[in-house]
């Protein structure tokens, strides 16, 4: 009987370390129709090189990545920077790879912006006004802003802003202020450029006050049992996509020019953020206020 135990026992975890298809995580850093159709040729791509099934799946926020990893059973994410650090300290999420965006850069920052017509230039002129974030679990969304501003004396932001809100997106923080909903927004410079490529008014409208420090672009992070035979045949796949013609095609289409290899060290410049921005990442509560 015994015998007949630790066999099935076996195969079950031959069969968990081999499955064909894995569930990917993805944050809503964009409209979420726009965020599943950009990354479904990668799916298939991947698909085709090695056999293995990637099932996509956007979540609502960029904190239900963290509850929802193990109620729905994901195998990883492309994690933003901040969550990429939370699942790494919370999870033991190993990073594999992050994307090279098209100036040569895989990593980005945060942007504190206004309206062009607005009178704010400094943290003082931001008393009583009205700020956009994106997420709480977000480094340029939320925690850079956080740091800067306690960097310069603001400790309470419940107490400083006459209202703050989240937005939930990065382009919707961004047109938020745009539309003059807020007087004050913060998202990432990747999604904030690309929209000002593709909207004038974007490019015009707005002014960027301030900037964060670098940190790594949205990378996949898979879980740690995860089998080597299968992470190492993922990892091949999308490292070696840019020298693949189809490959190419699919990285031109998705808005970057290659994967490269990412750990957990490049993760750093954000532990710093959220250590300026007060917050431990084995406790923090990233539910929305």
């Amino acid at each position: 009987m015994r015998f007949i135990l630790s066999l099935i026992m076996i195969l079950f975890l031959s069969g968990v370390s081999q499955a064909t298809e894995l569930t990917i995580g993805l944050i809503p850093e964009q409209n979420v129709f726009n965020q599943m159709k950009r990354y479904k040729p990668i799916g298939e791509y991947i698909k085709k090189q090695t056999g293995l099934t990637i099932r996509f799946t956007i979540l609502s926020r960029y904190g239900n990545i963290i509850d929802s990893f193990k109620i729905k059973k994901m195998d990883g994410a492309f994690w933003g920077s901040f969550t990429g650090a939370m699942a790494i300290k919370k999870l033991g999420i190993e990073p594999i790879v992050r994307p090279v965006n098209p100036d040569g850069t895989s990593s980005y920052r945060g942007y504190i912006f206004v309206h062009k017509n607005s009178s704010i230039d400094s943290v003082q002129r931001m008393r009583h006004s009205v700020i956009a974030f994106v997420d709480k679990a977000t480094t340029a969304g939320y925690i850079f802003p956080v740091a800067y501003l306690r960097g310069q004396g603001v400790k309470n932001i419940n107490t400083f802003f006459k209202e703050y809100y989240f937005a939930g997106s990065h382009d919707a923080a961004i047109y938020a202020v745009l539309n003059k909903d807020a007087e004050i927004g913060a998202a990432k410079n990747t999604i904030f450029d690309m929209l000002a490529r593709e909207d004038p008014n974007v490019k015009e409208n707005l002014v960027i006050l301030e900037k964060s420090p670098y940190v790594p672009s949205n990378g996949l992070g898979l879980r740690k049992d995860i089998s080597t035979e299968i992470k190492q045949k993922l990892k091949k796949a999308l490292l070696e996509m840019h020298d693949d013609a189809d490959g190419r095609d699919i990285l031109e289409e998705f808005g970057v020019q290659k994967f490269i290899e990412t750990t957990k060290e490049d993760y750093d410049p954000v532990f710093d953020l959220a250590r300026k921005a007060g917050i431990n990442l084995t406790k923090y509560k990233y539910e929305n206020d």
